[in-house]
């Protein structure tokens, strides 16, 4: 009974874990995102705006 209780306890924990860092993951993972369409919009402001001249 207590190998089963040690088990399903390390289960728990493994599960918490990664569950943890998948959510870490999807919300770096949006920040990317979000930096990568602002660095696109910055290059095209620099590019429109340096033809101009």
């Amino acid at each position: 009974m207590n190998l089963l209780l040690i088990i399903v306890i390390v289960a728990a924990v493994v599960l918490a874990i990664v569950g943890g860092l998948v959510e870490a993951l999807q919300f770096l993972l949006w920040v990317g995102i979000i930096l990568a369409v602002i660095a696109i919009i910055a290059w095209l402001l620099r590019t429109i705006s340096s033809r101009r001249v």
